[in-house]
């Protein structure tokens, strides 16, 4: 009789769990488990920190290639073109984000963090091998390839987070991306440092050599967790249905704004150190100065976002870079005032790319929010395309009156999109009818809210069914032994 009744309990149960699925180890609080640190975690945030340091490192160093290219390179060459060559690598690395998330999502890092090192190292390779005055030789190699094997590298690293980290992900991605920041203070003193002493050609590939080593450790520990799709689909690459809401909009052309003048100062701030006399010990190294600063504004702007807002800490971070190029930069004359508003724009600009995409993510569904950052990030490719040429063009004497232009447009770029910054969070806090765009985001965000109540509602659906299915068994069960 014991036996029996062993062999019953053993049956309802196993009825049970056919009926009631269980719960799945990888599950904790319906979301997949993720580490959350441990060895193998901080391995990956080790690789991604390293792949942004060799890679979008060269991107903030670029200011040291300008003037060096302006003075001995490239002297036939106008500011402008030259700036050109630096802005190719941004908009590559902004316009590709589309494409590079889609191949990420279908086969993770394998294939762009790889293919991305050999051709950032070939291109600099290449950029050593430049001859005096043949400009077309930097577009393609440093402007074109390198911008390529850039964007490769930087989607994935920052992505593969997601991976690894839920609670603390803010926090990883912030080292991740202070990563680039530190190759923006190593990567100018080194190249200050060498070109003296070992010509262009082997400082550049000195550089090629470190960045290499870099890339050989992002290779070997950049990891995925998740399960991939294998499939790519470039349909769900960019979504311009975020265009009929009015805050996306206002986001979308301040960001425009924003990231037009963003890089001015990281290109011309050496050039207008040298202009104004200050001692090269100093000027050769304003840039890495607000590279340094660059490091804290990575992190601490997203931790202050989480708690306070991401408009309410966008909107400030902008006025005061606002403030800095026209009330520091403008009226500086000596190396005081400069340092100062190098280390004071550094702390602030360095926020804007985090903040904004904070700030996009508050008001876009989880489910389309990676194709309408990706339409966000089409215009930020153009805006940085043409904005350190037009700065160029705008420079086409060092003298008094064309650095003035060039810093008062700087400036009034920034307060046009610090301006349309507190208009979007005017529309936000509701003080603004905007009419059908407004409704329509209300719309999908209670479809949103409604979606994720539904797995619930199903779940407790199959819950009762299974209780109810179990105690119909037993109760034949224990008729049969009567």
């Amino acid at each position: 009789m014991a036996g029996r009744e062993k062999d019953d309990a053993v049956k309802t149960e196993a009825q049970t769990a056919a009926v009631v699925p269980a719960v799945d180890d990888t599950l904790v609080d319906g979301f997949e488990f993720v580490p959350e640190g441990g060895r193998e975690a901080w391995t990956v945030v080790l690789g991604s920190t390293l792949a942004l340091f060799a890679s979008a490192g060269m991107i903030n160093a670029y200011g040291t290639f300008q003037d060096y290219y302006e003075s001995t390179l490239l002297p036939s060459s106008s500011s402008a073109s030259i700036s050109l060559i630096g802005s190719l690598q941004v908009f590559f690395l902004y316009g590709f984000g589309p494409l590079t998330g889609r191949i990420f999502d279908a086969y993770g890092t394998s294939v762009l963090i790889p293919l991305g090192s050999v051709v950032c190292v070939f291109a600099m390779m290449m950029v050593s091998l430049t001859q005096k005055d043949h400009a077309y030789q930097l577009f393609l190699s440093q402007g074109v390839l390198f911008g390529i094997g850039i964007a490769l590298m930087f989607n994935p690293s920052v992505a593969v987070m997601s991976h690894w980290f839920r609670r603390r992900r803010a926090s990883a991605i912030g080292i991740v991306l202070s990563g680039g920041a530190v190759g923006g203070v190593v990567f100018p003193i080194m190249l200050q440092r060498l070109i003296p002493r070992l010509g262009f050609a082997w400082a550049t590939r000195v550089l090629a050599f470190l960045i290499m080593v870099c890339f050989i450790v992002a290779c070997l520990t950049i990891r995925i967790r998740f399960p991939l799709s294998k499939q790519i689909s470039w349909r769900t690459a960019i979504d311009l249905r975020g265009f009929r809401d009015v805050r996306y909009v206002l986001a979308t052309v301040a960001g425009f704004l924003l990231f037009y003048a963003l890089f001015i100062p990281y290109f011309y701030i050496q050039i207008y150190a040298n202009f104004r006399g200050v001692s090269p010990n100093i000027a050769n190294y304003l840039l890495a100065i607000l590279n340094a600063m660059n490091i804290p504004s990575r992190v601490l702007p997203g931790i202050l976002a989480d708690r306070y807002g991401a408009l309410n800490i966008f909107i400030p971070t902008s006025g005061l870079c606002t403030v800095l190029v026209l009330g520091l930069w403008l009226p500086s004359r000596n190396a005081a005032s400069i340092i100062a508003f190098a280390a004071l724009y550094g702390l602030f600009s360095g926020s804007f790319v985090s903040l904004l995409a904070t700030y996009i993510a508050t008001i876009t569904p989880r489910e389309v929010y990676g194709a309408r950052l990706g339409s966000v990030y089409i215009f930020l490719a153009i805006a940085t395309l043409a904005g350190t040429p037009t700065a160029g063009a705008i420079l086409k004497t060092v003298d008094e009156a064309h650095f003035t232009q060039l810093i008062v447009f700087s400036g009034v770029l920034l307060a046009a999109g610090t301006f349309i910054l507190c208009a979007a969070a005017v529309v936000d806090a509701g003080w603004v009818r905007v009419g059908i765009g407004r409704r329509r985001a209300a719309g999908e965000g209670e479809n949103e809210e409604r979606t994720q109540h539904e797995p619930d509602m199903a779940l407790s659906e199959v819950l009762e069914r299974g209780v109810s299915l179990t105690q119909d068994v037993v109760r034949l069960d224990v008729e049969e032994m009567r």
